[in-house]
């Protein structure tokens, strides 16, 4: 019995279709069935060390497998992501090149915030596995024991109870929301800022401040050193389901997501190869659901849930326009 791979289908189909109706008329069926033939450049638009840039090093070897030929880790920093952001949007639109990011805030964030030369929509979710949100915690030792208590010393002063968040992020516009919202004047608050989220969580781990607002993901290492008060998420967490919801204070505020992470592609490939986008999708789907990959990356506090491209994208529009919503708070 002769078995036909996925390729060898794909190119037979090719060479029907170019004998029937001509190769320039098919363009993009084409160059689908030949792909891939060389290795794929994953675009990282940070230094290397960073969450992206773990994820994609972890998740290569099986994705590898998937797509029949070897990934290429290329970092990209600067700019706020804007550098790499832009780096990939130049790229042929082949399939060649896929974004392993933090699609938000850090798009949305140099569309609101930098002036970038592109938008929103100009990117295309595969898979955003990693999901951060904002964490209001305390030292483990600290005397407040709740997200509540923290409200009525505030409302009472203030001034009270020092806080620990870096300006300009989701968190600091999460902390102004949840202030605003309990009517606590903000310009009274004793607010100590921190250049990056690590920082941030350090100081409050180590009671230097009493409460800090920070993407809850980092905490997970320090978790034995805070008390968790308010998650600010619709659902509980399943990485971290003993944390509170904002809502469980009783407080109703809005907020903005925090850190959505993992692949995408330009909207140009998705809409002009949909073929290549279909085989790219699938790939990253396979890898995602490989349980071989699952435990190697949850080794390392990496994320494969598999969302697919409609969650994904969604929830990285939603986030997008919350973000400009609020984008007075960002700056």
């Amino acid at each position: 019995m002769t078995h036909l791979t996925r390729r060898d289908a794909l190119k037979w189909t090719a060479g029907g279709l170019a004998a029937a109706g001509g190769i320039i008329a098919m363009p993009s069926i084409l160059r689908a069935a030949a792909y891939p033939t060389r290795p794929i450049n994953v675009i990282v638009p940070f230094a290397t060390g960073g969450y992206n840039d773990r994820l994609s090093r972890a998740f290569a070897p099986y994705l590898d497998k998937e797509l029949g030929q070897p990934t290429v880790i290329v970092n990209k920093p600067g700019a706020g992501t804007q550098l790499g952001n832009s780096y990939a949007l130049n790229q042929p639109a082949d399939g060649y090149s896929i974004l392993c990011t933090s699609a938000a805030p850090y798009i949305p964030l140099t569309v609101l915030l930098q002036n970038a030369p592109y938008k929103f929509e100009d990117f295309a979710m595969i898979n955003l596995p990693s999901r951060d949100y904002t964490l209001a915690a305390t030292s483990s030792d600290s005397a407040l024991k709740s997200y509540k208590e923290v409200v009525d010393k505030l409302k009472a002063d203030p001034s009270s109870i020092s806080i620990g968040v870096q300006p300009a992020s989701a968190d600091y516009a999460n902390m102004v929301l949840a202030m605003q919202a309990a009517g606590i004047d903000i310009t009274k608050l004793r607010i100590v800022t921190y250049d990056g989220g690590g920082p941030a969580r350090n100081a409050t781990a180590g009671a230097q401040v009493d409460v800090g607002f920070v993407g809850a993901e980092g905490f997970l290492p320090l978790k034995s050193k805070i008390r968790p008060l308010a998650m600010f998420a619709a659902e509980k967490v399943e990485w971290y389901p003993e944390a509170p919801l904002i809502a469980e204070s009783g407080l109703k505020t809005d907020f903005v997501e925090g850190s959505q992470r993992g692949w995408a592609v330009t909207s140009k490939l998705k809409n002009e190869q949909p073929e290549i986008y279909k085989f790219l999708v699938a790939a990253i789907e396979r890898a995602s659901k490989n349980p071989k990959a699952i435990e190697a990356l949850k080794m390392q506090d990496l994320a494969t849930t598999w969302y697919g491209p409609e969650a994904s994208d969604k929830a990285y529009r939603d986030n997008a326009a919350k973000m400009a919503r609020y984008v007075n708070l960002l700056k």
